[in-house]
């Protein structure tokens, strides 16, 4: 997983050991909850249940769908869902099981998938059943008009849930561990693919718009978006330390989790603010250093990065930056810090400390 989720940047032991801490002792509670059908349709559509990442995550075809309809028709067991609820935004999310909920929820909405190019739907006939099934090539009207012994029961059936409760610590910090070690959909999320289901918000919004901008690109050394989210997690990264550097603590996922958390629906004035300071340092940065000036060994170096980028945006630019950024490259308690094998606290105060010393003092 590290490689593939690293990949474009330099591969860092203490950051692929990071990835793998074990999180902060909770306190969780689970409890079983059976919903009908229709209660399930009702609470998607009025938002109090909702299914983070939903636009990327839909994989399965009308054929899978329809299957899955049938196991309710015919009384057949279906595995239940995992819902974690979420009291700061007072709603549901839905953290395993999406493809069963949604394959519901367009059934009851009578078409399957999305509206293509040119705004068409497809209608939801129930599809690769044995075509002496009494539903074979039903939609949920026709079940209505023509079997209401099977409309009432594909309404009543029961779908269960288990509803999972964070009570200590306050907030719901656990549902990122619980959605990383839970998810069970294909290739499994990781990193930013998370906290952008997790912490979806005004602010997830502007850390993809940023990672849009040319001059990050230059500095990231890759056009197309990283197909792990990879760059979009450098600048959250980059705000958490610029905000909240002064509070860090390990494990680095969590301190950034944390601060996405804490910022999830920031607002206007405070994002703009967001805005110019990222774009402005990364104009001046591609100006004074050049294209992907963190690419310092094999690859994009994450901790160069976060030091150097977050004392310049602080601190400013100096004229002979150039031949103070070389002087830092050399120092070698700098490199033993963003290359070695341990990143404790004091690591990375060290690191942000030399940075400042060379490029800004």
């Amino acid at each position: 997983m590290a490689s593939d989720y690293n990949e474009g940047l330099e591969d860092i032991q203490s950051e692929n050991n990071d990835l793998e801490s074990t999180p902060a002792t909770y306190e969780v509670i689970t409890y079983p909850a059976d919903f009908t059908l229709e209660g399930l349709v009702s609470k998607f559509k009025k938002g109090t249940m909702t299914v983070p990442g939903f636009q990327r995550n839909y994989v399965w075809n009308i054929k899978q769908a329809s299957r899955l309809i049938e196991s309710f028709l015919l009384g057949l067991p279906v595995p239940a869902i995992f819902l974690f609820t979420d009291d700061i935004n007072n709603e549901q999310l839905v953290i395993d099981g999406q493809q069963r909920l949604i394959s519901v929820v367009y059934f009851f909405d009578g078409y399957f998938g999305e509206q293509d190019s040119n705004g068409r739907r497809k209608v939801f006939k129930l599809t690769g059943l044995n075509e002496n099934s009494p539903y074979y090539n039903k939609s949920y009207a026709d079940l209505e008009d023509s079997d209401q012994a099977a409309f009432n029961k594909l309404n009543d059936s029961v779908l269960r849930a288990f509803v999972i409760k964070q009570i200590t610590p306050n907030g719901n910090t656990s549902v990122y561990h619980i959605f990383e070690r839970l998810n069970t959909g294909g290739t499994q999320l990781v990193g930013q693919e998370i906290r952008n289901c997790v912490y979806h918000g005004s602010f997830n919004n502007l850390l993809c718009e940023l990672n849009k901008y040319d001059n990050w690109r230059k500095i990231f050394g890759s056009i197309p978006n990283h197909k792990r989210q990879k760059d979009v997690e450098l600048i959250l990264r980059f705000f958490s330390f610029y905000e909240n550097g002064h509070n860090y603590e390990r494990p680095i996922k969590d301190f950034m989790s944390n601060f996405m958390r804490d910022n999830q629906h920031i607002n206007l004035e405070k994002a703009r603010t967001f805005e110019q300071i990222f774009k402005g340092t990364c104009d001046n940065v591609v100006a004074f250093l050049g294209e992907k000036p963190f690419h310092i060994w094999s690859g994009l170096n994450v901790a160069v990065f976060d030091s150097t980028f977050t004392v310049l945006a602080k601190h400013g630019f100096k004229d002979d930056l150039k031949k103070r950024f070389e002087s830092l490259k050399q120092d070698e308690s700098f490199v033993k810090g963003v290359r070695g094998a341990t990143a404790d606290d004091s690591v990375v105060e060290l690191r942000m400390v030399l940075a400042k010393h060379y490029l800004v003092d």
